[in-house]
C-alpha cells in the first residue's frame, strides 16, 4: 500500500508558521464565501489539506491540535490505518451498487457488529442510513410503525438534527430552528435533569426532574399516545449535560411501564467516546432502539439504527432505506474503524483522557470562578463558563467569555468548540488516539486563553 501522507503516520507537533488563518486559508474563505451559501458556517476558517492522530495540517503549512474531532466523527483519528485499507480495497472492488436493488456483505457486516456491540443481548436488527439526523427520523417512524401512536417526546437542553422533523425534535432555536419553520407536530418537550442548573441543587435533580417530565408526559401528551422517548444519554449540542444520576433510569422505566418505544440518541456519544461502547451502559440502560453515526466510520458518512428485532421489523418492506444508505465504501470504512477501536482499546484510551483532562481543568476551576463547571465523561468533556462572581449564586451564562476563549486557542494553534443551549460551553472531544503530550500541550493553550482574560 503507498505510504499516506496523512494518517497516523503525520508528524505529531503543533507548528505556527503564520496567523491563524494564515494567507492561503484567507484567500480560500474568500473564494467560500463567493461560492458557499452563508448558512453554511466554519467554526475556524483554516483549510486542512492532511491530519491524523492528533493534529490537523492546513494549506499553510500550520499543525493544529484537534481537540473538535469534526464534532466527534474522527475517534479513530483521520485517514486510520485500517479505515484507510478497507475503504481502499472496496473503492476499487465498487462504490456502489443500492443495498436496496443488488445487496452486499459489508452492509450485513455492519449489522453484525452492530448487534454484538449495542446493549443488550436481545435479537438485533438494524437499518444503515447517511446521517445522524436520517437514523432519529428513521427511529421515530420505526417507533410508530410498531406502536400504532404518534406522539414523540424529547427534553430540554436536546439536539438530533436539522431535518424538519429532527428540528422540532432539537430544543435550541438559534442557529437550527430559526426561520425555518413550521415544523413537524406532535412533538412534545419535557424538563431534562440538568444538575448544574436545577433550581433545587443536584442532590434532588434526578427525581424532581423524571417527576416533573412524567407528570408532564401523562397529563398534557397521555402515556397511551406515545410512541418514543428519544434522548441523548448525555446531551451534546445543549452543553455536555450529564443527567443527574438515577434519571434515564426512571426515564427508560416509564417507558417500559406504557409500551413506548425508548430511543438512546448515541451519535455523538457512542463509539468509545464516553469511555463506554455507548454512554447508555453506563446506568445499564437497554434501549429499545439506538441511533449511531458521527464516529461509527473512521469520517465516512454513515448512520444506523439498532433495536429490538420485533420493533425494527414492524415497518413495512420498502419503508426504510435510501439510495446511499449503508454505502459500501462506508461500511468498510466502519469495519476498519470498530477493528481499530477493539485493537487499541479506546476505551481505556476515553478514560485515561478523562483522567488527565478534568485533572487539569478541575485546576483552572479552582483558579478562575469563571469556569462553573467541569462535568463530561471519557473523550467527551466540557466547562460551563458563567459570569465572574455568580458560579455559587445564580450562575449568570457568559457567552462572551466562552467566545473570547475559544478565539484566543484558536489564535495559538488550538482547535476547541462551543456549545450549550446559552452558548457558554467549551466542548473538548479529542481524537481517542492523540497523544498525552498534545493532549497537554493543549490543555497548557487552554489555561494560557484564560490566564490572558
Amino acid at each position: 500500500m503507498t505510504e499516506l501522507s496523512g494518517g497516523p503516520a503525520l508528524p505529531q507537533e503543533r507548528r505556527l508558521v503564520t496567523a491563524i488563518p494564515g494567507p492561503k486559508s484567507q484567500e480560500l474563505l474568500a473564494r467560500k464565501t463567493a461560492t458557499v451559501a452563508n448558512g453554511v458556517g466554519t467554526t475556524l476558517p483554516v483549510f486542512i489539506t492532511r491530519a491524523g492522530g492528533g493534529v490537523l495540517e492546513d494549506v499553510d503549512g500550520n499543525s493544529l491540535i484537534d481537540f473538535g474531532s469534526g464534532i466527534a466523527v474522527a475517534s479513530v483519528g483521520n485517514s486510520a490505518e485500517a479505515v484507510v485499507a478497507k475503504a481502499t480495497e472496496q473503492l476499487a472492488a465498487f462504490t456502489h451498487t443500492c443495498f436496496m436493488v443488488t445487496p452486499y456483505e459489508g452492509y450485513v457486516q455492519v449489522a453484525e457488529e452492530l448487534a454484538e456491540l449495542t446493549p443488550g443481548d436481545h435479537a438485533k436488527k438494524s437499518a444503515l442510513f447517511n446521517s445522524g439526523a436520517e437514523a432519529v427520523e428513521n427511529a421515530v417512524k420505526i417507533a410508530r410503525a410498531y406502536t400504532k401512536r404518534q406522539a414523540v417526546v424529547v427534553f430540554e437542553h436536546g439536539y438530533h438534527g436539522r431535518t424538519n422533523l429532527t428540528m422540532a425534535l432539537t430544543a435550541k432555536n438559534m442557529p437550527y430552528k430559526h426561520g425555518f419553520g413550521p415544523f413537524a407536530p406532535e412533538v412534545y418537550r419535557v424538563p431534562l435533569a440538568y444538575p448544574f442548573r436545577w433550581l433545587t441543587g443536584a442532590e434532588d435533580c434526578a427525581e424532581q426532574a423524571a417527576a416533573e417530565a412524567i407528570d408532564q408526559i401523562s397529563k398534557q401528551v397521555g402515556a397511551e399516545n406515545v410512541a418514543a422517548i428519544v434522548i441523548e444519554p448525555i446531551a451534546g449540542e445543549g452543553g455536555f449535560i450529564e443527567p443527574a444520576k438515577g434519571f434515564l433510569p426512571r426515564i427508560a422505566q416509564f417507558a417500559k411501564d406504557n409500551g413506548i418505544v425508548f430511543v438512546a440518541d448515541e451519535i455523538q456519544t457512542g463509539f468509545c467516546r464516553t469511555g463506554q461502547w455507548f454512554a447508555c451502559e453506563d446506568e445499564g440502560i437497554v434501549p429499545d432502539l439506538i441511533t449511531t453515526a458521527k464516529g461509527i466510520a473512521g469520517g465516512l458518512p454513515l448512520a444506523a439504527v439498532t433495536g429490538r428485532a420485533e420493533i425494527m421489523d414492524a415497518a413495512h418492506a420498502g419503508g426504510l432505506g435510501g439510495t446511499y444508505g449503508g454505502n459500501p465504501v462506508a461500511c468498510a470504512a466502519a469495519l476498519g474503524s470498530i477493528e481499530t477501536m477493539r485493537e487499541l482499546d479506546l476505551n481505556a484510551k476515553a478514560r485515561r483522557i478523562e483522567e488527565i483532562m478534568k485533572a487539569r481543568l478541575t485546576s483552572l476551576a479552582e483558579k478562575y470562578d469563571v469556569v462553573g463547571e467541569v462535568r463530561g465523561r471519557g473523550a467527551m468533556i466540557a466547562i460551563e463558563l458563567v459570569k465572574s462572581g455568580t458560579r455559587d449564586g445564580d450562575r449568570t451564562p457568559d457567552p462572551e467569555t466562552t467566545a473570547a476563549v475559544a478565539k484566543a486557542c484558536h489564535a495559538e494553534g488550538l482547535v476547541v468548540l462551543t456549545c450549550g443551549t446559552y452558548g457558554n460551553v467549551l466542548r473538548f472531544l479529542p481524537p481517542l488516539v492523540i497523544g498525552e503530550d498534545l493532549l497537554g500541550e493543549g490543555l497548557d493553550i487552554i489555561e494560557s486563553a484564560f490566564a490572558g482574560l
